[in-house]
């Protein structure tokens, strides 16, 4: 082991994960130090209460409500507070002080990521963020790294677990949305604001944050188009197996030329059909799992645990023996690539398959006049199946699979079925991804 002097490191929040990182620093002292060639110094622990009960037994010497005193004296400090602030304010310290950060924040990365990684530049630091997307799942450095000399087309993944795991049991028990998310609650899975969750927020922070590791180039939150689940049904569970599909909330990555011939990216998160046969679609219960479309190395799938003390602090560790080796090794940090500065297009740029649930009068001519609204509109039929009404004045349930089709000519046509005097309801339009 080299003689290099002890490295200090601060942390900053002692949840779940923090505590996990801790302990960790503490009982894997000398292989840590093995690995490193140096020393990890754990110097304090910042909390807003050292009385506070924690997952793990930790010496109560360790902690200290004075998080901006703490970092003066660190080399590294690993952020774990969550949220903004005071979160931003006590990194761009650290940065400026010339200590390298560890974070697991995805919103500030999300949101503020560009301007940590400016001011880390300028002073020659490093910010490290693998644990901010996918938990455990080492996707951050293969994008950053690994990946740095391919291009990448498209990345498409289930980045979080609770919905997945919504989705999951419905699809697989039958569940109703309203049980699967009460066990999901149960289990630890929903955020406090399960609206983070459900409603897309969290995967689309980390949907930024992939699109612009992918494509070299920064993606603005408010650009990311977001819809979540809460409208997912049990009949469009169903209609899904029909079809050999299975619904997940996914976030997407992509390269698109517009109609002008300019090439951009696309970013979004939207729950999507995917066929069973698909590797995303065995992704059951809590798990994450990112898929990369490479031009060199072609595709590659990274699964694994997407949340979860233990398993997150993995991915903090990783970056921790990272920014410990830069630092026995000497040498500035190495500034992310943001060089390409490609648009970020309209979901109208989207070209995909869909699905349409219509509810339709039962009378003649009505296939033909739906059809008709269709072909206007340049979007084409691949499958169609009518279930038998009810009754003789009752309604029937079309559900029609497309050929692909430009998200703006699918809206203009579900406006125009839904106008229609042969269509009662447009129940459904799902987008169907991975083909």
């Amino acid at each position: 082991m080299n003689n290099y002097r002890n490295l200090r490191v601060a942390l900053l929040g002692c949840g779940s994960v923090g505590a996990q990182v801790a302990r960790i620093l503490l009982e894997h002292e000398d292989e840590l130090a093995a690995r490193v060639g140096s020393r990890l110094e754990l110097i304090g622990i910042a909390v807003r209460d050292v009385n506070t009960k924690r997952d793990v037994e930790l010496p109560q010497e360790l902690f200290t409500t004075d998080a901006e005193q703490l970092i003066l004296g660190a080399d590294i400090v690993i952020e774990l507070m969550g949220g903004i602030e005071p979160a931003r304010s006590l990194i761009l310290s650290a940065i400026s002080s010339g200590a390298d950060v560890v974070t697991a924040n995805k919103a500030l990365i999300a949101t503020h990521g560009e301007e940590l990684a400016g001011v880390a530049e300028q002073v020659g630091a490093q910010l490290y963020y693998e644990a901010a997307v996918a938990g455990a799942i080492p996707i951050i450095r293969p994008l950053r790294e690994s990946l740095a000399g391919d291009r990448i087309n498209r990345v498409m993944g289930i980045v979080n677990g609770s919905t997945n795991y919504i989705l999951d049991r419905m699809d697989r028990f039958g569940d109703s949305a309203e049980a699967a998310a009460a066990i999901a609650s149960e289990l630890g899975f929903l955020e406090a604001d399960p609206t983070l969750d459900v409603e897309g927020y969290d995967a689309a922070q980390k949907a930024t944050i992939l699109a612009s590791l992918a494509f070299h180039t920064n993606v603005p939150g408010d650009a990311v188009h977001r819809e979540g689940i809460t409208q997912i049904t049990a009949g469009q569970i169903e209609a899904a197996r029909k079809a050999g599909y299975v619904i997940k909330l996914l976030a997407i990555a992509e390269r698109l030329v517009d109609d002008n011939g300019v090439e951009g990216i696309s970013a979004r998160v939207y729950p999507a059909l995917i066929s069973r046969e698909h590797p995303l679609a065995a992704v059951h219960e809590g798990k994450n799992a990112v898929f990369v479309e490479a031009e060199a190395a072609g595709s590659l799938m990274f699964y694994g645990a997407g949340a979860g003390g233990k398993e997150t602090a993995s991915a903090v560790m990783g970056d921790l023996v990272s920014a410990a080796r830069r630092h026995v090794a000497g040498g500035p940090g190495i500034p992310g690539s943001t060089h390409a500065d490609l648009p970020v297009l309209d979901i109208e740029n989207v070209e995909t398959k869909y699905q349409i649930m219509l509810e339709v009068n039962d009378q003649p001519g009505v296939l033909a006049e739906v059809a008709g609204v269709l072909s206007e509109h340049g979007v084409s039929v691949a499958r169609l199946e009518q279930s038998v009404p009810q009754d003789a004045n009752g309604t029937a349930t079309l559900v029609i699979g497309t050929h692909s089709a430009k998200e703006s000519a699918l809206a203009a046509t579900v406006t125009a079925l839904a106008a229609s005097g042969a269509v009662s309801a447009v129940s459904s339009v799902l987008r169907v991804e991975g083909n």
